[in-house]
């Protein structure tokens, strides 16, 4: 059932005061302006609504000053005005409310009441140990493990986990004690020729007395010896200041006298509280208005790049280690944040899988979703807290920097900027059920697979539309993007997408493409035809010409690359 208000007014930023209806449904909020033509519309799924506020008191005077103000999350605000007479902003205010912010109204999210069906089951994109034999594992030194099978062991890590050959089950279990929630390392990917590992764990729970844990130190050591690295690399992603202050709340880090085969690193990228403020600050600065006057020293005041290029450069050390043939162990605080980001960009430069449209669904799967990144704490999915601690944008980074790498290598990635964009569109808008919950017991316990839409049901059943044109596939190559702040972008087609000054449209070389390559699929069609007629009984004198297989043009042709 859809609620209609008419006689609203959008206050747009862009168009000034638009007179107009609003419908709200289950799922969206849609205005759509009278009297503007062409009709300026606005379709927001409730999903985005971070918060929403009365404008205006029964004593206000101004010019449309009366209404409402909504927060969303993906770097916009909305403004409506109403008239005072009648109860029409209390009856918006609840239903908005009510909608916008289902949990913390007992009420199920969207995905649960949406009757979307696709061709295909996007649940099942990802198989643990599919992947695990694509790797080339379990092998003589790297053993796939059960233990977490009812999240004892661990609840915020997936079920199936691969662990050096050499420890018990019992051995895991004991490391276990020593690390943040449970979280022991784990193997995230093994390269294949020279079989060094990038494994996930949290910080060990050091403490202020500096506590020591002989399964843990042997552990690490197994890690090591499994392709007989030299010196184990432990990557912490924190500042050093934090990982010392963490001693304080019992965690710390790994110290030499303890971990003697170990050499540890800080990455130093800040905690998920700096980067939220960052990205508000960014906000700030793009919307409604792009600041003009100090574009480039306000951009830089925000320090959003600054952490996407430590992020990246992190992620680099650990792809470079790794081709180098170390194993390297890496984690944050609890390594479900900071951690994931690292481990997934790594793999996505190290691993030409993870950069085709299936693989990238994999490693989200992998890294992020069944490795407990907190989605419903960090998002805060039909919840309307909106000032909670928890929320951060670390997924939101990460998708950045998976753009960033597609700017600077464009023929590497099977997959466009729109998958990304429909990424980070669903992250918020609650229609799916990829990104619910904090982690994999808890969507067991809520039947997220069963009761809910996956989001690659969407994509995987239209497919060419993430299509990059550019693609060319070479599995073997290592990508290393520059990290430098000079090489890096603000990602405008995203954080300033509601500004109508950017256009929304495809790169003029990418539309040329996309143009060339169905003038290529015409021609090819054509000459199918041809030789269609040409081969038919009555065209007799092409069988003996002396052209052994007449029909080889076609092959010659669809392996033309056009050299970029």
């Amino acid at each position: 059932d859809t609620i209609v208000i008419r006689d609203i007014i959008y206050m747009c930023p862009f168009n000034g005061a638009l007179k107009g209806k609003v419908f709200i449904t289950n799922y969206r909020l849609y205005f759509k302006s009278a009297d503007a033509d062409p009709a300026v519309t606005l379709n927001v799924p409730l999903g985005v609504i971070g918060r929403v506020e009365k404008m205006g008191g029964a004593s206000s005077r101004g010019e449309n000053s009366y209404g409402l103000d909504i927060t969303c999350k993906d770097m916009r605000n909305l403004r409506f005005a109403l008239k005072q007479e009648g109860h029409s902003r209390r009856d918006i205010f609840d239903i908005l409310f009510r909608y916008a912010f289902p949990v913390s109204h007992g009420l199920p999210v969207f995905a649960y009441l949406s009757q979307e069906k696709y061709e295909e089951n996007g649940w099942n994109v990802f198989k643990p140990m599919e992947e695990f034999r694509r790797q080339g594992l379990p092998n003589e030194k790297w053993r796939i493990t059960f233990v977490n099978e009812t999240y004892e062991l661990c609840d915020t890590y997936p079920t199936i986990l691969a662990v050096p050959f050499r420890s018990s089950d019992e051995d895991l279990r004991k490391v276990s004690a020593f690390r943040s929630r449970g979280r022991i390392p784990v193997l995230s990917w093994i390269h294949r020729e020279n079989q060094a590992v990038i494994c996930r764990c949290s910080q060990p729970l050091v403490g202020m007395s500096g506590k020591r844990n002989k399964d843990d130190e042997r552990y690490l050591d197994l890690i090591r010896e499994a392709n007989g690295t030299a010196k184990l690399t432990i990557y912490d992603a924190r500042p050093s200041v934090n990982a010392v202050a963490n001693k304080a709340t019992g965690g710390g880090y790994e110290g030499d006298d303890a971990y003697q085969n170990a050499e540890l690193v800080f990455l130093d990228i800040h905690n998920i509280h700096v980067m939220r403020e960052s990205l508000k600050k960014l906000k700030d600065i793009v919307y409604p208005n792009v600041e003009e006057s100090h574009w480039l020293s306000s951009l830089e005041s925000t320090h959003w790049l600054e952490h996407i290029k430590l992020v990246i450069s992190g992620a680099i050390q650990v792809a470079d280690k790794i081709s180098g043939g170390n194993s390297v162990v890496v984690h944050c605080s609890d390594g479900w944040d900071r951690t994931a980001q690292l481990t997934s960009l790594a793999m996505l430069m190290l691993d030409g899988h993870y950069r085709t449209l299936r693989g990238f669904q994999v490693l989200l799967e992998k890294e992020w979703i069944s490795f407990g990144h907190k989605f419903a704490s960090r998002i805060g999915h039909g919840d309307k807290n909106h000032a909670d601690q928890d929320r951060s944008p670390i997924f939101v980074q990460f998708i950045d920097c998976v753009w960033q790498m597609t700017k600077q290598f464009p023929t590497a990635f099977e997959f466009n900027e729109r998958l990304l964009v429909t990424i980070l569109d669903h992250l918020f808008s609650c229609r799916f059920g990829t990104f619910l919950y904090n982690c994999e017991s808890a969507r067991d316990t809520n039947e997220v697979r069963s009761k809910t839409v996956s989001l690659w049901s969407l994509v995987n059943s239209e497919a060419s539309s993430y299509q990059n044109p550019f693609y060319t596939p070479e599995c073997s190559r290592v990508l290393y993007p520059v990290a430098s702040m000079r090489h890096l972008e603000l990602w405008v087609t995203y954080y300033i997408r509601w500004n109508p000054r950017i256009r929304q449209q495809q790169s003029p070389v990418e539309q040329r493409y996309m143009e060339l390559l169905a003038l290529r699929d015409e021609y090819l069609k054509k000459l199918e035809e041809l030789q269609l007629t040409d081969s038919s009984p009555n065209s007799s004198h092409l069988s003996n010409s002396s052209t052994p297989n007449a029909a080889s043009p076609t092959q010659h042709i669809t392996h033309l690359h056009t050299p970029f």
